[in-house]
């Protein structure tokens, strides 16, 4: 997280390992034949899904997207949480689904690396080092 975060996505490649990303999997899903009318992309079968990861009483839309998220995460062996990314990576139901989607990483038991969102270019490149630190921990 943040799910669009494009400099994470390509660490996780340059070091050796297959980036999980939502946008992945939303490209996969808006190309896909059998959505009748996307944007529309919801199907039955994402409802399904998102129940899988919450209850009935969680929001819909936390729900929807955790339909995305909930297979991303059973397939993860590791995860990168990025912590206090600015609001525009999000409104408050990402922030919500944040919070579950962190929830199922440390009830999944994986290891995982959260780090806090820079601010300016030494945070960056300590960001950077911590990691490539986690990542080569992993092999």
């Amino acid at each position: 997280m943040p799910p669009n975060s494009l400099i994470l996505f390509d660490l996780v490649e340059r070091f050796g390992h297959e980036p999980l990303s939502a946008m992945k999997a939303i490209a996969e899903r808006v190309t896909d034949l059998e959505i009748d009318s996307p944007p529309i992309n919801v199907t039955s079968e994402d409802v399904k899904k998102g129940l899988k990861y919450a209850g009935i009483e969680v929001p819909s839309g936390i729900r929807g997207r955790l339909a995305l998220w909930g297979p991303l995460i059973d397939e993860a062996e590791a995860a990168i949480v990025m912590e206090d990314a600015p609001y525009y990576f999000g409104c408050v139901g990402c922030h919500r689904t944040n919070e579950m989607v962190k929830y199922l990483l440390r009830k999944k038991g994986i290891p995982i690396l959260e780090i806090p969102y820079p601010t300016n270019e030494e945070e960056a490149k300590l960001m950077v080092t911590k990691i490539k630190e986690f990542l080569e921990g992993l092999k």
